[in-house]
Order: C-alpha cells, then sequence, then structure tokens
C-alpha cells in the first residue's frame, strides 16, 4: 500500500495513492460509516486500529464506493507525508561507493545528525537556496519511517517496528557543512528536507536490501545507486539507534547516500536557482523539487 497526504480544494487529508488516483481514506470512511483516523500520522500511531482498520476498510468496499471518493492525480497536490516528525535521523557514509568517492575511510559505527522538522518540504515544493548558499548539494536517500516505539530493538525484530519508506533529499550547504567540525548547520536550513511523494507500506516493501536509487538534475542522471552497497541495512539502523535513543512513531530516518553527489563530481557541479532535482527510489516512486535563490 502507498498512502500519501495530499490537498485538494485547499483541503488537506490522505489517502491511498493507485496509478493515476488516489483514494481519500477519510472519505471511504465516512461512505461506509466506519471509522479511521482523522490523519496519517494517527494511522502510523496505531489509533483506532491504524493500517489494519484502514486495509480492512479497503477489501470491503466495493468498485462504486472506491470511484465515489477517488480524485485524481493530476487534480492534486502531493504534500510531504509527515508535516512535523518527532525526529528527523540522518546517516552520513553509510554507502559504500560514497565513501570511497569522497575518499573517505567506511565507519564501523553509524555516523549520525539530526535535521529540524522546518526544513521539510512536500513534492514539487521549492528548495530555498539563500544568495549567501554558494555550494548547494543534493542527495537522494531511502527514508525509514518508523511505526512503533523502539528501544534496544535486535536487527531480527527491526522491522516490526517501521511503518514503512519513503524517498529523502539531504539537501546540504557543502561550505557551512565542511566548515564546521559537526554538519547541523549545513544541513539545517528551511525547506533542506524535502520527502515524498508517498510512504510505501513495510508490508508491501519487505526486501529493502536492492532497491535502485537514481538522481537528476536537470535531466541528466547523477546517482545511479543500489541500497545493496549501504553499509548499514535497514535492520541495522534501527538496532543501532535504538540503542542510542528511543525512536517513535512518525520519526523518520534518512540512511544516506549513494555515489554521484555534486560536490564529488570533477569539477564539483553545486545547485543553481531554477536547477530541478528528480529523485526515483523502486518501490516508492518520485520525488522532485526545484531550486529556487533567494536575497
Amino acid at each position: 500500500m502507498r498512502i500519501a497526504r495530499y490537498c485538494f480544494r485547499r483541503e488537506k487529508t490522505y489517502g491511498i495513492v493507485s496509478q493515476s488516483a488516489i483514494l481519500s481514506l477519510p472519505g471511504l470512511a465516512k461512505r461506509l460509516g466506519k471509522d479511521v483516523p482523522s490523519t496519517l500520522e494517527g494511522v502510523i500511531e496505531n489509533r483506532t486500529g491504524g493500517l489494519e482498520t484502514v486495509e480492512e476498510l479497503v477489501k470491503k468496499a466495493c468498485r462504486k464506493d472506491v470511484e465515489s471518493v477517488s480524485t485524481p492525480l493530476t487534480a492534486v497536490s502531493l504534500i510531504a507525508p509527515i508535516k512535523s516528525p518527532p525526529k528527523i535521523i540522518c546517516l552520513g557514509l553509510n554507502y559504500l561507493d560514497h565513501a570511497a568517492e569522497i575518499n573517505s575511510e567506511t565507519p564501523e559505527e553509524p555516523v549520525i545528525f539530526m535535521k529540524p522538522h522546518t526544513a521539510i518540504i512536500g513534492p514539487n515544493q521549492k528548495i530555498i537556496k539563500p544568495n549567501f548558499v554558494k555550494e548547494l548539494d543534493y542527495e537522494g536517500e531511502l527514508c525509514i519511517v518508523m511505526g512503533k516505539t523502539a528501544k534496544n530493538v535486535t536487527e531480527a525484530d527491526a522491522k516490526k517496528h517501521v511503518f514503512g519508506y519513503t524517498v529523502f533529499n539531504d539537501v546540504s550547504a557543502r561550505g557551512f557543512q565542511f566548515k564546521d567540525r559537526q554538519w547541523t548547520r549545513g544541513k539545517s536550513f528551511d525547506t533542506f528536507a524535502p520527502t515524498g511523494p508517498c510512504i510505501t507500506t513495510e508490508n508491501q516493501l519487505k526486501n529493502t536490501d536492492n532497491l535502485t536509487i537514481r538522481t537528476w538534475v536537470n535531466g541528466e542522471l547523477r546517482q545511479n545507486g543500489t541500497t545493496r552497497n549501504m553499509v548499514l541495512n535497514v535492520r541495522q539502523i534501527v538496532h543501532h539507534l535504538s540503542r542510542v535513543m528511543t525512536l517513535e512513531p512518525c520519526d523518520i530516518i534518512a540512511t544516506g547516500t549513494p555515489a554521484g553527489v555534486g560536490h564529488a563530481m570533477k569539477p564539483p557541479q553545486y545547485l543553481n536557482d531554477t536547477d530541478v532535482i528528480r529523485i526515483e527510489i523502486e518501490g516508492i516512486g518520485i520525488l522532485e523539487n526545484s531550486v529556487e535563490e533567494r536575497a
């Protein structure tokens, strides 16, 4: 199941994404006289049954019911799947090929940093490049969406705590990132965490060990990687992080980027005003954003 938040006629809601339409889950529930959480966050947090209730609702709906509360994707605006996650946790140097392209050693333990929720934007929203940021870069990443509280979980049990996966762009101001001794400032500007277009649930995307990740800038393919090259896989990431901090429902974890970032190109190719970044992850979808430079 692919679930997304969207805006239709100035109303924000959520639903199931198909190839050409989106099915309003609150709308379907109302039509059938059933209760579902009023928000996608409520589904993730398992309020009033959560995902199981949603899946059962869809199974019982007839074709006429589904069609009556479905809207063409061309008529809606998809928005960030989670508006304000409790935590945005990011991994650095978690791909063998990316560590190699920047001449860095592969870490034995996860290298983590955080982004504020104010960095979140959704599909087709603008990445704002302040004019004092000279080295703006992209990083296409698989993003974990937590579904259950996790503390000290084993690798074997890790995925039981995952709700699903989305696409993430770890936008970075390289000049600030490398000038500081830590990466927070260069990673934390408003709009530097595009996410979307939807969340593919864990029960639909059970194998995350060999997903293709591709990033294009203005139509030029820059990243063409696979999660097979991860240093730590999804299970290991959740295990390691849960030993450090309590992971909560709606936390999102960006799992690192494959080779092909602009900073590592010769010469470096940074993002400029009007550039379009398109990131596609197998089994999830496409996240596209453009850059707008502002004073």
